[in-house]
């Protein structure tokens, strides 16, 4: 930062310190997408990261003329925004995928209903992450970090476990810095860390999404986007069986059966998704290869918008496909809700 721009900073804090709601908006907003961010992997859905970081920011706003200025704007706001976090943990626990719940099923579940008592984890638009990391010595890429498995693994953490470990590893605050902001000690922040890294480390693969993706590079990913979006439109059970590993996944949020392997993830095509009209559209999601999918409907005349497949890959095959069914997520995505009829 400049001189000039410090100093323009610093007109805007205290203009908004003297209650400007234009300064406090103009001073927060370039760190409002980060701050969602941080929000989505302590909580593990975008709906709840928007309600917490809304709730931070009016924290922020009435207690902005009690800041002192001892730390960055920045840090001030993260420290706001953590502590709304471990509020909403409080309140509502972690939240699960499928696979949380039970055993794999061997046939489809024709008729599943969803299930309304279990808070799912939810898929994340990354276009607002930031590429790399988020400090020189941080160990996680902010990507990285918001990838299905990174997330769902905090939620098997407590939340002064998860905050301490996004804080450190992945914002790169010291564990002073850490301590500062949980209201606690040094010591207290080494032990939480070591106990987060214990389960993270159990709970997620060796190699992440970013260094598959780029093992792999665009010409190849656009390849396998493609031909497992044209074989869902063609109802082709094979092709889209013979992309998968032996040991593939599919499941769909928040119906509670899950598939693993050829013969029961071929069962659950046909009886299920193969038996519609679909139109696809590519779209990255935590950080990974995704798939927003449109369901023909009749009615409207229209394919409408109704499931985003978030794709996990393991070399150039797909090793598990969580379906996000909710159609109120395409908007934030930047999707439209339907797509024309075929001419």
């Amino acid at each position: 930062m400049t001189e000039s721009d410090s100093d323009v900073a610093e007109a805007e804090l205290q203009r908004a310190r003297a209650g400007d709601g234009e300064a406090f908006r103009r001073l927060v907003a370039p760190l409002h997408a980060e701050l969602q961010a941080h929000c989505y992997r302590m909580l593990g859905s975008l709906h709840d990261a928007e309600d917490a970081l809304q709730d931070a920011l009016l924290r922020a706003w009435r207690g902005m003329d009690r800041f002192e200025g001892r730390s960055s704007v920045r840090s001030w706001l993260y420290k706001i925004a953590t502590n709304a976090c471990l509020d909403a943990i409080g309140r509502r626990g972690r939240r699960a995928l499928p696979i949380d719940l039970g055993p794999s099923v061997d046939r489809a579940a024709v008729d599943e209903q969803p299930l309304t008592d279990v808070a799912w984890l939810g898929p994340y638009p990354d276009s607002a992450v930031a590429d790399g990391r988020a400090a020189p010595h941080a160990r996680y890429e902010q990507r990285e970090s918001v990838e299905l498995a990174f997330v769902a693994a905090m939620q098997h953490l407590p939340g002064n476990q998860r905050a301490a470990l996004l804080l450190f590893e992945v914002l790169g605050y010291s564990a002073k810095e850490v301590a500062d902001t949980l209201d606690t000690t040094p010591a207290s922040v080494n032990s939480a860390l070591q106990r987060a890294r214990k389960v993270v480390h159990e709970l997620r693969p060796v190699q992440s999404q970013q260094q598959t993706l780029r093992a792999l590079g665009d010409t190849r990913l656009r390849e396998l986007v493609t031909e497992y979006a044209t074989a869902l439109e063609r109802g082709d059970a094979d092709t889209l069986v013979s992309m998968l590993t032996a040991d593939a996944t599919w499941s769909m949020p928040p119906l509670p059966s899950w598939y693993r392997g050829a013969g029961p993830i071929t069962d659950f095509l046909v009886e299920l998704p193969l038996r519609h009209r679909w139109r696809h559209m590519p779209v990255r999601a935590n950080g990974q290869q995704a798939v927003a999918c449109y369901i023909w409907d009749e009615q409207a005349g229209a394919f409408v918008g109704r499931i985003i497949d978030v794709l996990t890959l393991r070399g150039d095959r797909i090793a598990a496909v969580t379906a996000f069914i909710d159609e109120g997520l395409f908007p934030h995505f930047g999707l439209p809700e339907t797509l024309p009829a075929e001419s």
